[in-house]
């Protein structure tokens, strides 16, 4: 019996293409072995075995030493491919070139940004000091672990006795930042880290009322913590209490008073109001975790282009996760707008190296275990994908972790990729709002600033809807492109900021928060 031939599909029903100049495709959804795809310049590819979403086959033989590429750039070494088989590390090495050249006169242009008339507006809660908040938060601060378990239980009797959206319409909740430092710690840079964390979110923009909560006898106590905000000359203009529970009298005395300090508070708190303001006014936190495949092809570059329209609006935008800039560093160093921050750029991926190897770890084994399986089967895959959501625009200069940038525009932030510790970092860098891209599904929010979850793809954001605001899965589809879907984002951080509608994290009250105290380089 004669068997029958498969018949030819075009490759866009089964796989994407990232960029002509690739030799792989990304499988989109499950093939068989025997499956021919005839591919854009009309030649054909017969796939010679089964291969999962998110994981690759080659589009022609890639002889051994030559580069696998994708996004242009090389994402690993072949060890002998042929065209149609799918790429493993069993064909495929880790090994990419390694550029650290930056040339003397570097310069990259400025971003064309939109003219003043075209910028658009959101509305925000302007502080005293000028800078704009998307939220109006009460938060109870911890001066350390010590007071932890006291400020959390303060934010969550206030916010069932004494808070409610009727009577103060004005205020978005009763939040604290519990954490597990501030005593027993040596001196430096950790305690450094520590202190301008709690601080900036102190004198961030989206609270508008703080209560100091402290033990009393740790190392970071009340009057460490305000002597380093005025040491960094640091005023805040809001209502402020101060609470010890050494000197109240213990845990029950300590809740009371905290709670008695909340509700002289909130009327004065509520009387803050949004009032129209520029978009240059927002700051933009971006971030990515349970990745996929289709992360950096979909839901990343389409938050990229919500950015630049974000920094082409005269706004700031923050990315972080150093160890996945890691194998595509070379590409936001040369972006960079001079080469002293192209240098600066790389100074902070090698110190970010030698601190992992501090710590016995490679940065090299930074994908997860679902990572790999979704098809990131390796550290430069995964960073190639995650840099892309920060755009296209110049990169304007680096910042430690916590840390505010010196202006507006595009900047890059020291920190990890862990995402209870890396989100917090960017939100006490002056972050107003984050959004957070996702493939395989996650839950994470924040204290004082709303997250926005974008999914790679329709499957995890139909299945996690009621924890996912929006995906990227159209892009896949070949029903939307990134501009379209990029605008479709940026409409909804402008809602989201103005609080027009609430991020799925904040309506499920998700509010990690963790400090990475870990010394950041230095600027």
């Amino acid at each position: 019996m004669q068997s029958v031939e498969e018949p030819v599909a075009r490759i866009s029903e089964y796989a994407i293409v990232v960029d002509e100049a690739d030799n792989v495709a990304v499988v989109k959804k499950p093939t068989t072995a025997g499956l021919r795809v005839q591919l854009a310049d009309g030649n054909e590819v017969t796939v010679t075995a089964e291969i999962s979403a998110g994981n690759r086959f080659a589009l022609r033989d890639i002889p051994r030493g030559e580069f696998v590429r994708q996004y242009r750039q090389p994402i690993g070494t072949s060890l002998g491919i042929k065209a149609g088989e799918a790429v493993t590390h069993a064909n495929m090495s880790d090994e990419v070139p390694i550029v650290r050249d930056v040339p003397e006169g570097l310069h990259t242009e400025a971003p064309e940004y939109f003219p003043g008339t075209e910028r658009g507006t959101f509305m925000g809660f302007r502080r005293a000091d000028g800078r704009v908040g998307t939220r109006n938060f009460v938060l109870i601060i911890p001066t350390s672990m010590c007071a932890s378990h006291e400020t959390t239980q303060v934010s969550f009797l206030a916010e069932y006795t004494l808070y409610s959206r009727e009577k103060f319409p004005n205020v978005d909740g009763v939040s604290a930042i519990p954490h597990n430092k501030g005593c027993g710690c040596q001196d430096g840079s950790n305690l450094e880290v520590l202190l301008r964390v709690l601080s900036n979110y102190a004198d961030h923009p989206n609270v508008g009322g703080v209560v100091l909560m402290e033990l009393g006898c740790e190392k970071t106590n009340l009057s460490v913590v305000e002597d380093y905000l005025h040491r960094l000359g640091r005023k805040l203009n809001k209502p402020m209490a101060r609470v010890g529970v050494q000197q109240a009298g213990g845990t029950e005395a300590a809740i009371k008073a905290g709670l008695d300090a909340v509700q002289q508070m909130l009327p004065e708190v509520n009387r803050a109001k949004r009032e129209e303001v520029p978009l240059s006014e927002l700051v933009l936190g971006v971030k990515c975790g349970g990745s996929d495949a289709f992360s950096g092809i979909s839901a990343n570059p389409s938050l990229g282009y919500a950015a630049d329209l974000l920094v082409r609006s005269g706004g700031t935008v923050l990315i972080t996760e150093v160890p996945e800039f890691c194998g595509a560093e070379h590409i936001l160093a040369m972006r960079a707008k001079d080469a002293a921050t192209a240098r600066a750029v790389y100074g902070m991926v090698d110190w970010y190296k030698e601190y992992a190897g501090r710590q016995g770890a490679a940065l090299g084994e930074n994908p997860s275990p679902g990572n790999i399986k979704g098809g990131l089967l390796n550290i430069t895959i995964k960073s190639l994908g995650a840099i892309a959501k920060a755009g296209t625009t110049r990169v304007e200069g680096v910042t430690d972790y916590g840390t505010p940038a010196a202006g507006k525009g595009l900047y890059l932030m020291q920190g990890p990729g862990y995402d209870q510790e890396s989100t917090p970092g960017l939100v006490a860098a002056g972050a107003t709002v984050v959004v957070f891209t996702t493939g395989r599904g996650t839950t994470i929010g924040n204290a004082i600033a709303p997250v926005i979850k974008l999914a790679s793809n329709n499957d995890i954001f139909r299945r996690m809807s009621g924890d996912i605001d929006l995906s990227a899965g159209d892009v896949l589809d070949g029903t939307a492109s990134i501009q379209s879907a990029g605008k479709q984002v940026f409409d909804y951080v402008r809602a989201v900021a103005s609080g027009e509608v609430r991020a799925k994290a904040e309506v499920h009250k998700h509010r990690e928060f963790q400090v990475w105290a870990e010394r950041a380089i230095s600027l």
